[in-house]
């Protein structure tokens, strides 16, 4: 199994539930509630409850959110450090990626701008795992497991790298990876900008199994 950023908390999650069934696993910028602060989506961000601090404001932003086609890029351009994005990704990357996200939902081309709803239940997930919460136990993790991130990750944090790495003490294996300079988008970016790593590093970990 492999997971980016939310993804890696659900392979994670599973990995706990039925460790008969997996033999590897890779988190790419994973929250693990390694800490209780976080700079975007923690305590005091657009996902807290002003009436309940420290509870997902679930009445405000409902059962899915819309996302339009540039909506997916702000963060992602605010940590890239240089100013013209396209020497960081291949312009073409970035629209098919685009692309792709608003063909995941059926109805984006019904309203204007286009836009994909995204399952609220993935922000109250990482909120909480945001503010100090584990949504899992790493511990139960029997298989051998990859840890990833980049070192200009906006999501994960190196608490949560740290946690998991003191964690799995179960683990047949734990590798722990980080990819200097590298964004969370990593394995969309330009080759030499840590895709080339992050790949080199995966297929390495797998080989070795």
């Amino acid at each position: 199994l492999l997971g980016w950023a939310t993804g890696g908390n659900w392979c994670g999650y599973y990995a706990t539930l039925y460790p008969e069934r997996v033999s590897e696993v890779v988190l790419l910028n994973t929250l693990y509630g390694g800490s209780d602060e976080h700079p975007s989506i923690g305590h005091g961000s657009s996902l807290e409850d002003p009436k309940h601090a420290g509870r997902f404001d679930f009445q405000e932003l409902g059962a899915y959110r819309l996302n339009t086609a540039e909506s997916l890029f702000g963060a992602w351009d605010r940590s890239i450090p240089i100013e013209d994005k396209s020497k960081w990704r291949d312009p073409r990357i970035a629209a098919a990626y685009a692309a792709e996200a608003l063909a995941s939902d059926s109805t984006s081309s019904q309203r204007t701008p286009p836009s994909f709803r995204a399952p609220s239940g993935a922000m109250e997930d990482s909120f909480y795992a945001a503010t100090g919460r584990r949504l899992w136990d790493a511990s139960f993790i029997r298989s051998r497991v990859l840890v990833v991130r980049s070192e200009l990750d906006f999501w994960s944090r190196e608490a949560d790298q740290r946690a998991l790495e003191r964690e799995l003490v179960h683990a047949e294996e734990v590798r722990s990876v980080t990819i200097p300079n590298a964004t969370h988008h990593v394995f969309l970016d330009r080759p030499e900008h840590g895709r080339t790593r992050f790949i080199h590093e995966v297929l390495a970990f797998l080989a070795d199994g």
